[in-house]
């Protein structure tokens, strides 16, 4: 699924989009899955293991921001992460033996749809070595105005963990008046149709507006990483963490790189989803 060209994008822009990478057939399948999964929703007053609610939501007039480790609760994101072509972009990635590490469904509703403020994802969840990626699967196609993925090209080979930090807690985002090494005028969007697919590096900046559009946006995100990456954090269960093996085999042995590291403590004041801990941040970018 991915040329030469392409997979050289990759390591030096930390990202890449691949087209037309699940068919029409299993699209429609998935979206009929999050219609059902959505509709738990209705009655809802707060967020629960399952679902993360807008400020907007109300239980009469549900609103849902996040479905949070939907691989946990149907069997089609499963599928999903394991179909051919999703395999092949995974390995010529990350190398043959590749493991999930979590999952989430990140809606937002028309005219609505809540930011997600610049970040790493290794902030959260650093390993023994970065070859770990987040996949971005569109449901909708993704336009300028529905709230895209905005990258930073080739921040993911800066060698530091910007300060994710704010009044000396981890709030899960970067203040774009601290951290001025950070040139967010050069980020760019993930745009493209439904079915098309992103990959973007560990450690590449990133992040989304609002939706000021009429459409929803849908965005299934995999976090993946090669077998021998080891997450530093919330490691409880080797059964359970050898059953999330994608493809390949399982190892027992960490390859440890020499990458920076920033850990997440203390930790954010308010726990939760990455929107909750983002509401200390004192400075936001996406208004």
């Amino acid at each position: 699924m991915l040329t030469e060209e392409q997979i050289s994008q990759y390591h030096t822009d930390g990202y890449v989009i691949a087209r037309s990478v699940i068919d029409e057939d299993l699209l429609g399948r998935v979206k009929n899955v999050v219609t059902e999964m959505l509709n738990e929703a209705q009655g809802l007053r707060d967020h629960d293991e399952k679902f993360d609610l807008e400020p907007s939501h109300s239980p009469s007039s549900p609103k849902v921001r996040r479905i949070k480790t939907p691989h946990k609760w149907h069997s089609i994101f499963w599928e999903l992460i394991k179909t051919r072509g999703m395999i092949s972009c995974l390995t010529s990635l990350l190398g043959e033996d590749v493991r999930l590490h979590g999952s989430k469904l990140n809606l937002k509703s028309p005219q609505d749809g809540s930011a997600v403020e610049w970040h790493q994802d290794w902030a959260f969840y650093p390993h023994s070595n970065d070859h770990v990626l987040a996949v971005g699967l569109m449901l909708d196609d993704m336009t300028m105005d529905n709230g895209p993925l905005m990258l930073v090209p080739g921040s993911h080979r800066v060698e530091k963990v910007w300060d994710h930090h704010q009044d000396g807690y981890f709030c899960g985002a970067i203040s774009p008046s601290v951290n001025q090494d950070l040139d967010f005028s050069k980020a760019v969007p993930c745009l493209g149709q439904a079915g098309d697919c992103s990959f973007h590096h560990v450690r590449l900046v990133h992040g989304s507006a609002q939706n000021i559009s009429p459409d929803p946006r849908r965005l299934m995100l995999y976090e993946c990483a090669a077998a021998d990456a080891w997450p530093y954090l919330k490691f409880l269960d080797l059964e359970e963490f050898n059953s999330r093996m994608i493809v390949g085999h399982s190892t027992l042995e960490p390859r440890a790189t020499n990458v920076p590291v920033r850990m997440p403590f203390p930790p954010a004041k308010k726990q939760g989803s990455i929107y909750e801990n983002q509401t200390a941040l004192a400075d936001r970018f996406f208004k």
